[in-house]
């Protein structure tokens, strides 16, 4: 592109984005003329040209001309241009200033973690997105990943269980990549891998890296395959104590519900003979209203005190959070501490580094699962009603205590009143690193970390519950309770040694280092029934008739333990030649205790590349290219995310055979035991192969910058049990490694700041991929297995799987009926393999055909932010696209003869139907949705230099506030990860729209 062509297109820019710029006169003023050119002598219109302290400003012209009113000679004239440096100018005597802008290269030296150090932006050869605190989604999130849901190209976090304080996010990076397998990412949190996410608060965390392609995460070996989320939390600084109080109060609200018949409508459709004749039970219940908690607020408060000396730095935080989910009895209240301590000595030669966080919570599980029930639920039927055993003229009902209990069912409320399901729960994490750097250039290491999970489950049903009383009840009106313990823990020590060698126009690191990470888990249950009084509750086990009363259901005790070690040594070399090429290998050889003998260990190698083309002098004319990187890589990964002892002999219990001991009056019965499993002594990781090509570009100073990469990755020795013949095998099946997965896609990442006038400013951001996943085999020589089914549809009508993966297509396809319409009568008929028409009990299996596919394949996110003077806007899109939905909702309860209750839909679109319900793709819908997900209003204000406050922001936020889509259903954002997505499935958790306001201080 020629100087003449920039500079059009820069006029064109300016041209769309200037404002009208204000001029103050006084007194005393004077004019001041000047052209301001960028580095290369070209002309820069748009420039700001602000007297500092006031807001006269102008802005240059098309000729990167400008003139201004001055107050006096001491004014001081700022120049500020997006991805320019600014540059400030005293007048004095002078009438006209030229001033020539440099580029700003912070993009450029950005410090990006890419596991085990850290490199500039520029030098980076693998395909990492660094996403930072300013960048984050605001408001309330139950899982910190949500943070940056849609700011990572290829990474998908979906809430497939909606806002239920209590579910965790599914995450998946650049598609499926295992069968059995863990499939996803590796998190580290501050060097810790592993690290538990219930230890991070969201003013905690500074920045979260994403090594996406195998050569990033090639260094992780077996934990890689999926990608690595590397998190690092916030530290203090040197020289500065300060305050800061962050606080928020959010107010859920249900987004949308399904539409059932409400009583009288019910009522109106069995007296003209619609459906059924109904038994009216002459109440008007709607019960999804009745289960939402329409009175929730959560809050959240967090202190932070941090600073630092010369030679130390600190930074402790203490949060409280208390999260009231949609449902009843449905809530999670936590508070938690988190303290860093850095400190050097001899020179800064010594540095000692330690963390401390811990999480207390305890969590109601009880409600949040009941939705299911608005299906079956009769709107005439009563919540509360008096015990009635008489059928005539009163309500009947077997429900003691005030609740009315249906026939076939259950009453929520009822389980409200007389359950509960509690867990109480500890998380804690402990590290340091302590390092020296022996000569300059060469630095030891040594980080270790311990990390702790336990909690306490309690549950029991009182006496007055209908499951201990009820007709057929084995507890004969007794209470039952359930106690469970878990404790997991992991420690981690890796020593390293870093070495760099600046040499006249290059430089080289070498990183070596040795891992060892050893993990166990140890649990105990236990539970007992024939509790005669409610008074103990869970408190007092033994008093339970059952361990005496064969006629109550048997106690049950168990218990548990697992461990597995993980051993690794691993080394990294660098190099840049005259900061324009760079080279990157890396290779880590590592052993896990989860894999056969004759498979321990296995090596994983990386090696990337990238060429800064736009420092080349054959760029010199192209001065619109601010920054032009190619980068390619390859690397080996492994995945191990498999349970403990597959591939080992472990022992079960089997009968119990009786021993007659000298002098016993009768037999003493010996428990047996036996192989559970076949060996494997050849088993071993999933191994993925995975090339990147990608290219980094900033062009007019970085007012457009952004990246797209391309990859291909194939994941072999698949993972899975696999049934084989008895004999020769002691079980029927055995864990093995056959299959393979082939992954492919493009990503994209853009940000175009559009506008920066004076006090106004506006930047986009966009994230787009697209993916495609294939089953490529299941099977060898040896072992075969054609095609894997998922998704249960459910009953009524036992549907039987509505996803079929089938060796050599794509991941996800729905499998099932062809919709041919319906008779005259409202009969299903379906299309068959030879194209005829037939009716349902005509169809057979071989009549099945592949109907859709429930991945999405493309993803796209569009984040604008706007700020003018002391306000701030965040407006942010996210997209699916291109995938299919089962709307099993309208499968069971848009038809007719369903039974229970049914949505308006069965009297209208769905009322012509005269059978049971027929998986088809009659049920498939479009999932393609934009969701308007973030809508934040902020303010900060300006405060006075004496004032007690150096910061103070107030914002209002808005997520999920709206959803553009055709889709019929509750929400299109269904599961969406993994073997079997795209299933809606009907005991929903409401989706809702969360309201957030909160305050930010420093002091």
């Amino acid at each position: 592109m020629n100087k003449q062509l920039r500079k059009f297109i820069m006029i064109f820019f300016f041209a769309l984005g200037m404002t009208t710029s204000h001029t103050v006169f006084a007194q005393g003023s004077k004019t001041v003329t000047g052209t301001v050119k960028d580095d290369t002598g070209l002309p820069l219109p748009g420039v700001t040209v602000q007297e500092k302290g006031t807001s006269n400003g102008a802005a240059t012209d098309f000729d990167g001309n400008y003139s201004i009113e001055i107050t006096s000679n001491t004014a001081v004239l700022v120049f500020s241009y997006v991805g320019m440096n600014i540059i400030e100018k005293t007048v004095g005597s002078q009438n006209t200033i030229t001033v020539t802008m440099e580029s700003d290269a912070q993009s450029l030296d950005e410090v990006v973690l890419i596991g085990y150090g850290s490199q500039q932006r520029k030098a980076v050869t693998t395909a990492v997105s660094k996403v930072e605190t300013e960048d984050f989604n605001q408001g309330v999130v139950t899982s910190p990943l949500e943070l940056i849901n849609g700011k990572v190209a290829g990474l998908q976090i979906t809430r497939p269980g909606g806002n239920n304080p209590n579910s965790s996010a599914s995450i998946q990076l650049r598609g499926v990549t295992s069968i059995t397998g863990s499939g996803e990412p590796l998190i580290v949190i501050d060097g810790i891998p592993g690290g538990n996410l219930d230890l991070l608060q969201q003013n905690d965390i500074a920045s979260f890296d994403v090594l996406k392609d195998g050569a990033a995460a090639a260094i992780y070996g077996t934990r890689g395959t999926n990608g690595v989320i590397l998190i690092t939390t916030k530290k203090g600084k040197k020289g500065t104590t300060a305050f800061n109080y962050s606080t928020f109060l959010s107010r859920e609200y249900v987004n949308s519900k399904p539409s059932f018949l409400n009583a009288s409508q019910l009522r109106q459709a069995s007296a003209d003979g619609v459906i059924d004749q109904i038994t009216d039970l002459g109440a008007s219940t709607d019960i999804f209203d009745a289960l939402v908690n329409d009175t929730n607020i959560s809050q959240y408060h967090n202190f932070v005190a941090s600073g630092g000396g010369e030679n130390s730095t600190y930074r402790a935080s203490i949060f409280y959070r208390d999260l009231e989910g949609i449902a009843l009895e449905n809530g999670r209240e936590e508070f938690g501490v988190r303290a860093n301590f850095n400190q050097s000595g001899f020179d800064d030669k010594l540095n000692f580094a330690s963390s401390v966080a811990v999480n207390i919570n305890d969590a109601n599980l009880l409600g949040g699962g009941q939705f299911g029930i608005v299906a079956d639920w009769n709107p005439t039927a009563p919540i509360y009603a008096p015990f009635n055993d008489d059928t005539e003229n009163e309500l009947f009902n077997q429900g003691r205590y005030g609740f009315y209990q249906p026939a076939n069912g259950y009453n929520p409320f009822s389980e409200y009143e007389n359950r509960f399901n509690q867990r109480k729960q500890i998380t804690f994490s402990g590290d340091m690193k302590l390092s020296y750097e022996i000569t300059p250039g060469f630095t030891a290491s040594i980080f270790g970390s311990y990390q702790r999970n336990s909690w306490d489950d309690r549950f029991y049903r009182s006496t007055m519950d209908y499951a201990q009383y009820g007709p057929g009840s084995s507890y004969r009106g007794t209470g039952y309770g359930y106690k469970g313990n878990h404790l997991d823990f992991t420690q981690t020590i890796e020593p390293t040694v870093n070495y760099v060698k600046n040499f006249e126009e290059s430089t080289l690191e070498v990183l070596g280092g040795y891992s060892y990470q050893y993990s166990t888990t140890e649990e105990y249950s236990m539970d007992n029934s024939g509790f005669t009084t409610d008074g103990f509750e869970d408190w007092n086990f033994g008093s339970g008739n059952a361990i005496t009363d064969t006629n109550l259901p048997r106690p049950n005790l168990s218990s548990f333990k697992e461990d597995n070690t993980l051993i690794a040594y691993f080394s990294r070399v660098s190099y840049n030649f005259k900061e324009r090429y760079f080279l990157q290998a890396s290779v880590r050889h590592e052993g896990s205790s989860r894999f056969g003998a004759n498979n321990k260990w296995a090596t994983f190698p990386a090696i990337s590349g990238g060429w800064l083309i736009s420092d080349e002098s054959f760029m010199e004319n192209a001065g619109f290219v601010t920054n032009l990187k190619l980068r390619a890589g390859f690397g080996v990964t492994g995945n191990q995310g498999i349970p403990n002892y597959q591939s080992i002999v472990t022992l079960g219990t089997g009968g119990k055979y009786p021993v007659f001991l000298e002098d016993a009056s009768g037999a003493t019965y010996y428990q047996t035991y036996g192989p559970v499993k076949n060996p494997n002594p050849d088993l071993k990781w999933e191994t993925k192969k995975e090339l990147n090509i990608g290219l980094d570009f900033g062009f007019w100073s970085n007012k457009l910058s952004g990246a797209i990469d391309v990859y291909s990755r194939k994941t072999e020795d698949l993972l899975l049990n696999y049934g084989v013949p008895q004999p020769p095998y002691v079980q029927s099946s055995i864990y093995t490694n056959v299959g393979t997965i082939t992954n492919s896609g493009i990503e994209l990442a853009l940000s175009y700041r559009v506008l920066d006038q004076g006090a106004f400013q506006w930047n986009v951001d966009f994230t787009g991929s697209y993916q495609k996943n294939e089953l490529t085999s299941l099977s060898n020589q040896i072992f075969s297995i054609s095609d894997l089914y998922g998704g249960d549809i459910g009953n009524p009508g036992d549907l039987g799987d509505a996803i079929r993966n089938e060796e050599g297509g794509p991941i996800g396809n729905f499998y099932g009926k062809r919709f041919a319409g319906f008779t005259d009568d409202g009969e299903w008929q379906f299309y068959k393999a030879d194209g005829s028409i037939a009716l349902s009990d005509e169809m057979t299996n071989e009549d099945f055909a592949y109907i859709g596919n429930g991945l999405p394949k493309y993803f796209a996110s569009l984040s604008n932010t706007f700020r003018y003077k002391s306000f701030d806007l965040t407006v942010f899109f996210r997209g699916k696209f291109k995938y299919d939905i089962l709307n099993t909702v309208n499968l069971f309860y848009g038809n007719p003869n369903s039974g229970g209750n049914l949505l308006t839909s069965a009297l209208g679109k769905y009322s012509q139907i005269s059978e049971a319900p027929q998986y088809s793709d009659y049920y498939l819908e479009k999932g393609d949705f934009v969701k308007l997900d973030n809508l934040t209003l902020g303010y900060t204000f300006n405060l006075p230099e004496k004032s007690a406050f150096t910061g103070l922001r107030i914002y209002g936020s808005a997520r999920n506030l709206a959803t553009f889509t055709r889709y019929s259903g509750r929400d299109p954002e269904v599961q969406d990860t993994g073997l079997y997505p795209g299933v809606d499935d009907r005991n929903f958790y409401p989706r809702t729209i969360t309201v957030t306001a909160g305050i930010n201080v420093n002091f």
